[in-house]
Order: structure tokens, then C-alpha cells, then sequence
């Protein structure tokens, strides 16, 4: 197969749970501007994925999380942006700090999770989201 797309980059996503919402940001650069998403971004030369999901979760958020497990990787083909990622998609569980979007948000928030159908728009986002959500038993409280 021939394509006009770049190699594909690594990337990750974190699926951020506080009791039964979930972190989400909307997108302020391509692929999908405007969309709500995970919060994420590009793995750094040199830098650990582990390292890189807590990185742009802080960046992109503020906000501070332990990780709870892989959930997925996906391929992210973005022919209309010519974009290619292969997201490395972790669990967490929020550990501090409340939603304040940066770095490459419009915002950002905790969603009920009872909202994501209605406000992520790819299917591939909302099946992480449902699979970190049964990782955690139904229940993302972090016990606090």
C-alpha cells in the first residue's frame, strides 16, 4: 500500500477518571481543532511513554494523576491533516488539581461520563473511555 502520509509519530492519550467523570480537552490544533478529546500529545526524543502521558496530561491540563494500566494503542490516520499518530492510550486515576486548559487546549474539563457520547465525536476515543471505565470496575472513585 502507497500513501502521502509521514511516518507515523508516537504519541499518547490519558483517560483521566475522578469518580464518574472523565477529563477531557477540546482541541486546539490539528487534527480535529475544535474537537473534545484526551488529553495528550507527542512522545519527546529520549522521553519514556509513561513519562510522556503524565507530561501532557500536566501540560495540557494541570492537573496530576497515577497511571493505572495500558488500555489500547490506536492508529490515528488523519488523511485530511495528513497526519499519522500511533496513540499509546493509559488509564488514570486523578490524584490533584482542578482542569485549567494550556499548551494545546481550548479548554478543558471533568465530564460525566454519562455526557462522553454526546460530546467526544470519534468512536475510537469514546471505546478507550468506556474500556479504562471497565478496567475500574464501573467505579473510578479514587477512594477519597
Amino acid at each position: 500500500m502507497t500513501s502521502t502520509l509521514p511516518p507515523p509519530v508516537p504519541a499518547v492519550g490519558v483517560v483521566c477518571l475522578r469518580g464518574e467523570q472523565v477529563l477531557l480537552i477540546r482541541r486546539g490544533t490539528p487534527p480535529m481543532v475544535g474537537s473534545w478529546s484526551l488529553p495528550g500529545g507527542r512522545v519527546e526524543p529520549g522521553e519514556r511513554v509513561m513519562d510522556a502521558a503524565l507530561r501532557e496530561l500536566r501540560e495540557e491540563t494541570g492537573v496530576t494523576a497515577e497511571l493505572t494500566g495500558l488500555i489500547d494503542v490506536v492508529d490515528g490516520i488523519f488523511p485530511d491533516s495528513g497526519r499519522h499518530y500511533v496513540l499509546i492510550d493509559y488509564a488514570a486515576r486523578w490524584l490533584s488539581g482542578e482542569p485549567v486548559a494550556g499548551d494545546d487546549a481550548l479548554e478543558a474539563r471533568f465530564v460525566p461520563l454519562a455526557d462522553v457520547d454526546r460530546l467526544v465525536s470519534w468512536s475510537e476515543t469514546r471505546r478507550v473511555i468506556a474500556e479504562a471505565v471497565r478496567r475500574a470496575g464501573g467505579n473510578s472513585s479514587p477512594g477519597r
